[in-house]
């Protein structure tokens, strides 16, 4: 419906006021926003309509990891901009041929597919998975193992290989053919990995399902595992990679190599890519025709993404992730040592950094993080009992600092928030 003004002129839906109120009218409610609309951010630094400014410790779910507005992506897209912005898959361009060689060259992979988005990845990597294992083994080989609690997309098959029952519930039926383990757990993953699995999805460290690392001998026993029965290793670096744990993709510090890898999020800073990458003879199952997408690889996407790849990938950039992620994590050693109560160990890998809650705050994570957001600071959450740090890899020592004297004064303010709640609240008779 048009909003028309006092003097009958149609306003243009650019110059429209909008509230977080307009989400509830005009959006599909998939989503619960913070109250607060941001409009402006650089660096790790973010302002919302009201001029009230915070320190984003998210990088919008660990994606901008380079921060908000980077200068060199910002120069490097307007000028892409200004020369080619798309072209149908029936052609290549420059960009995404240059970022296909330098993720080549910096990883164990040959070959690069482009898409959108994780979920995308993934639904690739699954898709390779089966055609390589129908061709070489026949359709016998069609099942896929994945790990309880894990997030890999939401597409209907993807959502299907995420371990988690609760994206699912209300979609049936679901893909067949897919079965779930516990993270971390040899036996059960051994047991599982027999000669009917096309592939194994893990990823190294899940995001999603509260911040925990995988071991590495379960990584290597998935290896081995797979090699024994033919099935193809793929691991899921969406969140984990691209700088996030310390190496370009956390394989590379954890002794095992994939199959399969994907990576999304970061790659991008924000402009939306994903990628899937493997070798040659995984490749070569996937011909004309058999895969694709519309945007896949335009050169807008692929020029933030060869630039992003080309900051990130150096050895003093990685080594500063690896310092800023140990001041954090002893930082965040001492703010648990002070407040037991409200926090257990920290945890993860890198930047990617887990604080789960203390046993009397179960299920409620978010409780502190909205304390947080008042005090200025956004987190993120890892379900219901978990904190979720994944500042922009460009962290200063001062904005680390910033971060935690904030945690510290929201924890002050839950903690006696829950005082009053229990003070207030009449004993059981």
């Amino acid at each position: 419906m048009n909003a028309m003004l006092d003097s009958g002129v149609t306003t243009r839906p650019t110059e429209r006021a909008v509230t977080r109120a307009t989400f509830d009218d005009v959006l599909v409610p998939t989503y619960a926003p913070a109250a607060m609309v941001p409009v402006r951010a650089a660096g790790l630094d973010l302002w919302d309509q009201a001029g009230k400014h915070y320190l984003d410790f998210t990088a919008g779910i660990a994606v901008t990891s380079l921060g908000h507005a980077h200068p060199v992506l910002v120069e490097a897209l307007t000028r892409q901009i200004n020369t080619l912005w798309h072209l149908g898959n029936g052609y290549t361009n420059e960009p995404v041929l240059r970022l296909a060689i330098a993720l080549t060259e910096a990883t164990f992979a040959d070959r690069a597919f482009f898409c959108n988005s994780g979920a995308e990845a993934n639904e690739a990597a699954l898709k390779l998975a089966r055609k390589y294992a129908h061709t070489k083994f026949g359709p016998h080989k069609s099942r896929i193992i994945s790990c309880l609690s894990s997030f890999h997309g939401r597409t209907l098959f993807t959502v299907s290989v995420g371990g988690q029952a609760k994206y699912t519930e209300g979609f049936e039926p679901l893909p067949q053919e897919i079965n779930h383990v516990p993270y971390n757990d040899i036996a059960a993953a051994v047991a599982a990995i027999t000669d009917d699995v096309a592939a194994v999805i893990v990823e190294p460290i899940q995001g999603e399902g509260g911040v925990i690392p995988g071991q590495v001998a379960y990584l290597q026993a998935l290896r081995e595992r797979c090699d024994a029965t033919g099935a193809l290793l793929v691991f899921d670096e969406v969140q984990s990679g691209v700088g996030r744990s310390g190496t370009l993709y956390a394989y590379m510090q954890q002794g095992v190599t994939p199959d399969i890898l994907t990576s999304a999020k970061a790659l991008g800073n924000g402009y939306p890519i994903g990628a899937m990458l493997t070798t040659n003879a995984i490749a070569e199952h996937f011909g004309v025709g058999s895969h694709g997408t519309t945007y896949g690889g335009n050169p807008l996407a692929a020029t933030v993404a060869l630039n992003v790849v080309e900051i990130i990938n150096t050895p003093a950039f990685l080594a500063r992730v690896k310092e800023a992620a140990a001041r954090l994590m002893a930082s965040l050693d001492v703010l648990s040592a002070d407040y037991p109560q409200l926090f257990g160990k920290a945890r993860g890998m890198g930047l990617l950094i887990g604080v789960p809650v203390a046993d009397a705050f179960k299920g409620r994570a978010k409780d502190f993080t909205k304390a947080a957001e008042g005090l200025g600071l956004m987190l993120l959450i890892a379900g219901p009992d978990v904190i979720r740090l994944a500042p922009a890899l460009i962290v200063s020592d001062a904005q680390l600092d910033d971060a935690l004297r904030i945690m510290r004064a929201a924890a002050e303010q839950v903690i006696a928030a829950d005082a009053a709640h229990v003070a207030a609240t009449p004993a059981a008779v």
